[in-house]
């Protein structure tokens, strides 16, 4: 597999998370299409189910700058390999969050103009969450604090890493079958939004955030598409993600593959 494989693999599929993920994070709040957190997080899940089907033969469908840092860390990729994926989710994102604000443009507007918010002023945050996330909102002046939004962001990417690795580890007797394995990928980023999503909206994916992000910042929304005066969107979407994931690396290679290896006799992983 060459590297232009997986460049296509990790844009396509990240473009395919975001556009189904951000899309209904947008007539959600456009048009109240769903009702309840949790058909917004399983609108979440089956696009990251459909995005790993749609591109696994062409890169290894990380889509997740959290994920293949934890997989290098883990020796389960080449880092050479590090770089071509990481432009590919990032690209993927930021064109995936364009895509939405194309298709939805006309209706913000309206929304907007019906609401009387003017985009970039604090108001505008009801808008600028169907691209980005937040964990304080400045209309309310309610949410959580930062350090608690970095924990909820970093336990949710360990648990996403953790299954992600417990669902594909070849010595892992309970593990689903390979034709199966996305679709309990899907269904592990629908309860782990479930547990977090109210407290930061459960990013989980730095280039999910930052793609998006910086489309509404282009578009008009200006500061008010960043969560906090305090560089938050950095500390909580960007870094603790990547931290999360490389603790539940650490975590799998030192104490749950070990042990699966014991019961099962041999380890059956491929690198």
């Amino acid at each position: 597999m060459n590297h232009k494989s997986e460049l296509l693999g990790e844009f396509l599929g990240t473009f395919l998370l975001v556009l189904f993920g951000c899309g209904s994070v947008a007539v959600t709040v456009l048009f109240s299409s769903h009702q309840g957190l949790m058909q917004v997080a399983l609108a979440w899940g089956i696009g990251v189910s459909l995005a790993i089907y749609v591109t696994r033969h062409l890169s290894c469908a990380h889509l997740n700058p959290a994920v293949s840092i934890a997989m290098v860390i883990s020796r389960r990729m080449s880092a050479v390999k590090l770089p071509v994926y990481l432009v590919g989710q990032f690209l993927g994102a930021f064109t995936g969050g364009l895509f939405v604000y194309a298709l939805f443009y006309s209706s913000i507007n309206d929304f907007e103009a019906a609401h009387q918010i003017i985009r970039g002023s604090a108001d505008s945050v009801q808008t600028a969450k169907m691209f980005g996330e937040y964990y304080f909102n400045p209309v309310s002046g309610t949410g959580i604090s930062m350090l608690q939004a970095v924990f909820a962001e970093a336990l949710g990417t360990f648990l996403l890493v953790l299954l992600i690795f417990s669902l594909t580890e070849g010595c892992n007797v309970g593990r689903p079958d390979h034709t199966l394995a996305p679709l309990f990928i899907g269904l592990s980023v629908t309860s782990i939004i479930g547990l977090i999503a109210p407290l930061t909206q459960a990013g989980l994916n730095p280039a999910r955030d930052f793609g998006p992000r910086m489309i509404a910042w282009i578009f008009g929304w200006g500061e008010a598409a960043f969560p906090d005066n305090s560089f938050g969107f950095f500390w909580v979407y960007m870094l603790a993600p990547i931290a999360g994931g490389i603790m539940a690396s650490m975590v799998f290679v030192k104490f749950i593959e070990p042990a699966m290896h014991r019961n099962s006799g041999k380890c059956c992983r491929k690198d």
